[in-house]
Parts: C-alpha cells; sequence; structure tokens
C-alpha cells in the first residue's frame, strides 16, 4: 500500500463540483482543492483534456493529487503525471461515492434500476432535467417543455435523495420532494454514505482505490476489481 498523504500542504484534490460538496468537510487543514464544471461530462474527452492540463500545471507542486472522480465514461482513462502519484477512487462514477461503495450501488442498480438520483452537489451544480426544464419552459411555454422533460425521464421510476450526513439536508430534501411530485416520480430518501471520501483524504488507499505511480497512466483494467 502506497504512504498515506501525511503532508497535506503536498496534497491537492481535484474534484467535479457535485463530489467536491461531500469532500469539503472532510478536507485537513492545509489541503487544496480545485473544482471542475459538472457540464464537462457532457464531453468525456473534453473533461480528460481539462484534467490533464489541469494536473499538468500544478505537477510539480504536489507530491499527490487526489481525483474527485469515478471512471466517468472513460474520461479518466489517460491521465498521468510526471512528478506527482494521482488517487482515485475505484468506482464507475460518483453515485457509488455518495452511497459509499461500488457495491451500495449494485445494490441499488438491481432492486431500483429506473432511478434517477440527487443529492446536494447535484443541486447546487444545477445541471439536473429539473432545473433544464425551467429553461425550456423559458423557450417553449409550458405545455411543450413538460412533454419534452417527460420524455427525458421517461425511464425512471424513483426520484432518490442521497443524504450522507455531510450537511444539512432539509432545503435539498424539499427540492427533490417537490422534484419528483412534479414529474410523477417516486420519492425515496437513501443512506449514504462518507466512508469513501474520508478514506480518500485520509487513507487508507485500498483495493477500493486505484494509485497510479508517477510517469505512469490511468488504465481502464485498472477499474476492473471494483467491489
Amino acid at each position: 500500500m502506497p504512504d498515506l498523504p501525511m503532508d497535506p500542504a503536498r496534497t491537492l484534490v481535484m474534484a467535479c463540483a457535485t463530489v467536491i460538496e461531500e469532500l469539503r468537510p472532510l478536507l485537513p487543514p492545509g489541503m487544496a482543492h480545485q473544482v471542475f464544471d459538472f457540464g464537462l461530462h457532457v464531453n468525456p474527452q473534453n473533461l480528460r483534456h481539462t484534467l490533464q492540463a489541469a494536473i499538468e500545471a500544478v505537477d510539480e507542486q504536489y507530491g499527490t493529487i487526489l481525483l474527485g472522480y469515478g471512471l466517468c465514461s472513460l474520461a479518466i482513462v489517460g491521465l498521468k503525471a510526471r512528478h506527482a502519484r494521482l488517487v482515485v477512487p475505484r468506482v464507475d462514477d460518483c453515485i457509488a461515492i455518495f452511497l459509499g461503495s461500488t457495491a451500495a450501488y449494485r445494490r441499488q442498480a438491481r432492486s431500483e434500476p429506473g432511478t434517477y438520483y440527487l443529492t446536494k452537489g447535484w443541486i447546487e451544480a444545477g445541471d439536473t432535467p429539473f432545473e433544464e426544464h425551467e429553461a425550456l419552459i423559458r423557450k417553449y411555454g409550458r405545455e411543450r417543455a413538460t412533454r419534452m422533460t417527460q420524455l427525458l425521464l421517461k425511464n425512471y421510476r424513483r426520484l432518490a435523495f442521497i443524504d450522507t450526513g455531510q450537511y444539512e439536508i432539509e432545503r435539498y430534501r424539499a427540492y427533490a420532494k417537490t422534484k419528483a411530485e412534479a414529474f410523477g416520480l417516486r420519492f425515496e430518501e437513501i443512506e449514504g454514505s462518507p466512508s469513501l471520501v474520508r478514506k480518500m483524504v485520509s487513507g487508507p488507499w485500498d483495493d477500493e482505490f486505484v494509485v497510479v505511480a508517477p510517469g505512469e497512466t490511468v488504465r481502464y483494467t485498472d477499474f476492473a476489481g471494483a467491489k
């Protein structure tokens, strides 16, 4: 197992705007972080290029760069740092991060496959079909916008708000309930876990993480052992 990041001043977190909401309360004093727009996920290649450029800009300043991402449609594959090691959760996407493990995500997916997930981070980022719906109303009128959003959500039956216990949730819970009712989705609040983000910033980096040495590249096969 690699050495843990004992010196927060030599460790940098690079995270999606949705994930940083879970990480920020747990960051040790002196550990810097950079936040990246959730919209970059629309084009995984663009996300990869953005992250790679950001890594290269600070590579020599840090010994460890923690990536607050999952595999994210292969956007992470190909990333490398010349001087720092890269550490990334061994998960497909951030839902597993919010739930605490890949195993927890898979249990949810098996029992409730038609689920749209929300967290504080997603709501704050404003990059959801529900926020887009408001823009569609302004552009096309309420009736047409509703048809368009319902079509977008046609494969979903449940809206699940993930409570990770990291923040006051009343406002975010109310938002999720309101959107579920508006679009005929069954609302459910499910228990998340900060365990994965806690291990990310404090260790240990066990088999739930991919640790890439300086000069090496993140590979797709690195994620094959996700549990």
